[in-house]
C-alpha cells in the first residue's frame, strides 16, 4: 500500500475515536422503582385488606354559592376496591386461615 492512503485511514481511524470518546453517552442512574398504584391513585398500603374500600383522604376545592374559591377540604376517597398489582405471594398461596378477632 502507498503510505498516503494509510496516512489518510490512520487520520479517520483517529478521528472516529476522539468523535467517539467526546460524544458518548454517560451512563443515567436506572429510575427509582414506581410503587405500585390503584386507579384512585392510592397504594395497596391505604386499602383495607377485608372490604378492600380505600380509606384515604382526597384535598377538594370548596367554593361559596358565588362559585368563588373559598379554601381546601379533605374528603375520604370513593375508591370502592383496590384494582393494582396484588402481591405474589397472594396470587400463589390463598390465606389459609381466618383472620384472628380478639
Amino acid at each position: 500500500m502507498e503510505p498516503v492512503s494509510l496516512l489518510v485511514g490512520a487520520v479517520l481511524l483517529a478521528a472516529g475515536f476522539l468523535g467517539g470518546r467526546l460524544s458518548r453517552r454517560r451512563p443515567t442512574p436506572p429510575p427509582a422503582p414506581s410503587a405500585p398504584l390503584c386507579g384512585c391513585g392510592h397504594t395497596l398500603s391505604q386499602h383495607d385488606t377485608e372490604t378492600n374500600t380505600c380509606y384515604a383522604e382526597l384535598r377538594r376545592d370548596v367554593h361559596d354559592k358565588r362559585g368563588r374559591w373559598t379554601g381546601h377540604q379533605w374528603v375520604p376517597c370513593t375508591c370502592r376496591q383496590y384494582v393494582g398489582p396484588r402481591p405474589i405471594d397472594e396470587v400463589f398461596m390463598p390465606r389459609l386461615l381466618p383472620p384472628a378477632t380478639d
